[in-house]
């Protein structure tokens, strides 16, 4: 094989394992859709969802003030030891 034709099969190849990387990343896109997910920053169930807009509802937070919050607050209950405690919250206010 020349050069040439090295370099050719080495690009057809990135191409379609490209092309199959899209394929499969659409697939999953219509089968989260499908269940009913929504994406905001990876596919939530619609009880997860309500509960992001009420937050948002209620603070006035913009996406990534609301998602830096988010990752603060679990920090801070795993910091402290208290993530069975926020867990327990979240399921007895159906959350």
């Amino acid at each position: 094989m020349t050069e040439k034709q090295s370099k050719s099969a080495l690009q057809k190849n990135s191409s379609d394992k490209a092309k199959a990387n899209a394929d499969k990343q659409r697939r999953f896109r219509e089968r989260q859709k499908e269940a009913g997910k929504k994406l905001v920053r990876g596919y939530v169930s619609p009880e997860a969802k309500a509960c992001y807009d009420e937050i948002r509802e209620k603070t006035g937070w913009t996406d990534s003030e609301a998602m830096s919050n988010a990752m603060r607050l679990m920090y801070a209950s795993y910091k402290c030891g208290q993530i069975k405690l926020l867990t327990e919250w979240l399921r007895k206010n159906n959350r």
